[in-house]
């Protein structure tokens, strides 16, 4: 037997061992574990699954040891998503600062900032958001006005502005944000990359409600909140560099929630019985051709997923994928909801249930936010212009 497969045979008993067999099933939103000060669980197999991946640094399997992690190599920490994977074990904890901000720290952050940040995050003691967008500045993310001026001290930037489509800012204990630092620069080189503290004085956040009915967007303001000079990551000015950096793990952020993570139920199936007969056959001929597309796209879509992650691995530049992924993501998503919505008819009209799992009634809401995705990490417009500038190298 190779070292690899001593390896994989050694993860696969300990997943056996210690992920309860109740958190190897589908989830759906209200079941995921999301770290941080107010973190609560639904069961004590929750609490349980927590406690034995937060010992084993299997939060985050790649990062160092120092900092809650398990040190495991790339291909180690590959082989051991893939027996997550395989049988079925749930993300132990739901974190952006896990998967988004970790990676970027560990790559440009200070020793203070590592020590002082991934190590909460590793506890699951600490939960993060995302302050890019604002009210005007969107799909052209650079506009962006949120000041950060350094106060006569030199000790703290005053930060004033808004951001806007902010998931989870209500519950969130810190945000990641960028910030204008120089504004007499050129656009992209007055932004610099600031960490902030939701609690300090001056920060108010207000839910945006969805069309679904449910919501996890908020809007946050910045009325004079201090943020300390330490929490600058990189240089002032280098926000921009720092941000593309970290737009590259968000694609890989969004595939935990494929892989063994929320939403996972089998969406097709809800449709079943409408689609198919007693026999197996379909019942609407006309929608074979749909509904194949549909099962070979998302089949393509997660092989690619993989090829993505390696690519990563392997400290690969990814945007100009990342983009085509995320645009792709977005319009399998709204096609699979209008081929439940044809095939149920009026029972895919109902309103109540939850959105995400197996409840036919929540078919319109959960076709209703796939349309979200569109404007979510990045509105399909842009990815259509970063596909034409980096992929296709078109000019601008």
């Amino acid at each position: 037997m190779s070292e690899s497969d001593t390896f994989r045979a050694e993860v696969a008993q300990w997943l056996q061992a210690n992920c309860p067999a109740s958190l190897r099933t589908p989830i759906v939103a209200d079941e995921m574990v999301w770290g941080g000060s107010r973190l609560t669980f639904g069961s004590e197999d929750q609490r349980l699954w927590f406690e034995r991946c937060r010992e084993r640094g299997y939060f985050a399997p790649g990062w160092p040891k120092a900092y809650g992690g398990a040190g495991l190599t790339p291909r180690q920490e590959r082989v051991f998503e893939q027996e997550m994977a395989r049988l079925g074990c749930r993300q132990p904890q739901y974190n952006l600062g896990v998967w988004m901000l970790g990676p970027v720290l560990l790559e440009v952050g200070t020793e203070d900032q590592k020590r002082e940040h991934l190590i909460p995050i590793m506890r699951g003691e600490r939960r993060w958001c995302q302050g890019f967008s604002e009210p005007n500045a969107g799909s052209d993310l650079a506009s962006l006005k949120t000041a950060a001026r350094l106060d006569d001290s030199g000790e703290f930037y005053v930060v004033n502005g808004a951001k806007i489509w902010t998931s989870d800012g209500d519950k969130a204990d810190w945000m990641y944000a960028l910030v204008r630092t120089d504004a007499g620069a050129r656009k992209q080189e007055g932004i610099s990359f600031v960490l902030i503290d939701m609690s300090d004085p001056g920060v108010t956040v207000k839910p945006i409600e969805l069309i679904s009915g449910k919501s996890h967007f908020c809007q946050v303001f910045f009325d004079d909140v201090k943020v300390p000079v330490r929490n600058l990551v990189g240089r002032p000015g280098e926000g921009w560099a720092v941000a593309k950096k970290l737009l590259q793990h968000e694609r890989a952020a969004m595939a935990k929630f494929a892989e063994g993570g929320a939403p996972s139920h089998d969406a097709l199936a809800v449709a079943r019985p409408y689609l198919y007969g007693e026999d197996g056959s379909l019942r609407e001929p006309a929608l074979r051709e749909r509904l194949a597309g549909v099962l070979i796209d998302a089949q393509a879509f997660a092989l690619t997923s993989q090829r993505l992650k390696e690519q990563m691995l392997a400290r690969q530049d990814v945007s100009g994928l990342a983009a085509i992924m995320k645009l792709v993501q977005t319009e399998q998503e709204i096609a699979k909801y209008e081929l439940l919505q044809q095939a149920m008819g009026l029972r895919g009209l109902g309103w109540e249930g939850e959105a995400f799992g197996t409840d036919e009634l929540a078919v319109c809401r959960a076709w209703l936010n796939s349309k979200t995705y569109t404007i979510g990490g990045g509105t399909s417009e842009v990815q259509l212009n970063i596909i034409a500038k980096r992929v296709l190298g078109l000019p601008g």
